[in-house]
């Protein structure tokens, strides 16, 4: 039993470190979509 559950925290502990690394891929992903609408926004703004 006790094998078991310190299996289980290892698998936690790199379960949380590869959610991180989502986390952080996922918002600057989402800051460039921002980024890149801000831009072609403003682009569009000023042609009008």
């Amino acid at each position: 039993m006790e094998g078991t559950n310190r299996s289980m925290k290892q698998v936690d502990e790199s379960n949380e470190k590869s959610l991180k690394g989502t986390l952080i891929s996922v918002g600057f992903v989402g800051a460039v979509i921002v980024i890149m609408w801000v831009a072609v926004f403003s682009l569009y703004m000023s042609r009008i």
